[in-house]
């Protein structure tokens, strides 16, 4: 219904805007000369058609919006809706029976039946007599056999497959083995758009728990380093991005095969993207666990720009593990190439710089703290700074591993003048040749001795 009605109202606008524009051109053009249209006709013809155009796109943005909030935000589709915003923060299959509780049971009036097939072990089942019946259990076990495709499907009241939502007794849902199966006579009265929807979110509520599950198993048994060390890295950008105008290039060196560091790279649209970099506190096993869940957390919200959502998201990820004393620091900022700015939340970072060219060489411009630690504390109120760029800017973003480095005297390698002059010559130079440079000036200035925390880094290059 939703997608038909989105149909419509978008046909509808533009057969309006055609009707319009040509009463208002007969209306407003002048009769031509000779058969011939003056230049002054012409203009006329193409600021009409251009403001036509413009409002009917507008008048079309919000006809869309009404027919979305009629469609998916009233009525029963919004029950499916609500579970769906739950399902996205959900990190452990007690998150989860909580949003069946609450948003399918309480709700919904809804029976849900949640089997793994892997180990055909029932997982959940509602106080219900439909998934409390034996019976019910054997024949749907039967119907949906193991190595199901994944996706969302409709059964009906033999419990078998259905194409007619119209007969459907309700739905089911399948990701990677895991059978999820929502009993509700009123199935046909949810939009059905918001199925894909909510398949995709039990996809990644499947995968993200079994990550968390394959970490938090690897960590109870401190033999496998290097298999957590693979999972690790692979949450971490494979290959940078080829952006418009932003050059960027990253280093990252774990104090021992695991790290509480860590960065993204999420480009949002052509020309605006998400730069990410953070470190958890402590060490080893528990800040690699806490490094993936950030990660994950931020992958998945869909309102990146949202910088603020982003970081009460993954503040909430954080508090919900119970690890004691963990949190982390975290620069997330936005950056817009069209617009030559940046936005960004600094919580807590040392502070990120712009290095940027001036008539007197590099000026160095800090993106400074406006937020407090992410974890642990009330986060308060958060304001999202906002910073100009120009073409040629050098952000800088790094952990405290670099700047914190000591000599053998332990002078910290960010409080020399040479560590200002290797990041001022640098910033002329493309961001890998930077990278190189400070990673040359962290061994040579650390000497022979083993360094004391991870060092992770990322540089932006704007313009180019």
């Amino acid at each position: 219904m939703y997608k038909t009605q989105k149909k419509i109202a978008s046909v509808f606008v533009y057969v309006l805007a055609i009707i319009v524009f040509v009463v208002f051109g007969i209306c407003l053009i002048p009769p031509s000369i000779d058969g011939e249209y003056s230049i002054y006709t012409m203009a006329v013809i193409a600021v009409l058609f251009i403001v036509i155009i413009f409002c009917a796109n507008r008048v079309r943005t919000t006809l869309i919006g009404i027919v979305r909030h009629n469609n998916l935000e009233r009525g029963e589709t919004v029950i499916i809706k609500k579970f769906i915003d739950r399902l996205r923060f959900c990190y452990s299959l007690e998150d989860f029976y909580s949003a069946i509780s609450d948003c399918l049971e309480m709700n919904g009036d809804c029976a849900v039946l949640l089997i793994d097939r892997s180990k055909n072990y029932i997982l959940y089942n509602s106080p219900d007599k439909l998934t409390t019946s034996d019976a019910i259990r054997e024949k749907i076990t039967s119907n949906f056999s193991e190595g199901w495709l994944d996706g969302c499907f409709y059964f009906d009241r033999h419990w078998g497959v259905t194409s007619r939502i119209a007969k459907s007794r309700g739905f089911f849902l399948c990701a990677e083995n895991m059978h999820c199966f929502v009993f509700c006579n009123y199935t046909r009265l949810f939009d059905l758009t918001i199925f894909d929807q909510l398949f995709e979110e039990y996809k990644r509520f499947i995968a993200r728990t079994k990550t968390i599950s394959t970490l938090s198993e690897i960590a109870s048994t401190t033999k496998e380093w290097q298999q957590l060390a693979e999972t690790q890295q692979s949450f971490l950008p494979q290959k940078i991005p080829n952006i418009n105008k932003l050059k960027i290039a990253t280093y990252f060196r774990p104090l021992v095969n695991v790290s509480g560091d860590y960065f993204s790279i999420l480009p949002i649209d052509a020309n605006r993207t998400l730069l990410m970099l953070g470190d958890v506190s402590g060490k080893g096993l528990p800040a690699a666990l806490i490094m993936g869940l950030v990660m994950n957390t931020v992958k998945i919200i869909e309102d990146k720009e949202d910088l603020v959502g982003v970081l009460h998201a993954v503040d909430k990820a954080i508090k919900g593990m119970h690890l004691q004393d963990k949190y982390t620091v975290v620069f997330v900022g936005i950056v817009d190439t069209e617009k030559m700015k940046i936005r960004y939340i600094n919580a807590s970072m040392s502070d990120p710089i712009i290095l940027s060219p001036s008539p007197n060489g590099y000026r160095m411009k800090p993106l400074t703290s406006n937020a407090s630690l992410v974890g642990i504390l009330d986060m308060g109120d958060i304001n999202v700074a906002e910073k100009r760029l120009f073409r040629g800017d050098t952000i800088l973003i790094a952990t405290d591993g670099v700047s914190e480095v000591m000599d053998e005297n332990g002078v910290e390698l960010g409080d020399t003048d040479i560590f200002k002059k290797t990041l001022i010559a640098g910033a002329a130079k493309q961001p890998q040749e930077m990278v190189d440079d400070i990673v040359d000036l962290i061994m040579k200035y650390n000497g022979d001795r083993k360094l004391h925390d991870d060092v992770t880094m990322m540089i932006a290059k704007v313009g180019y």
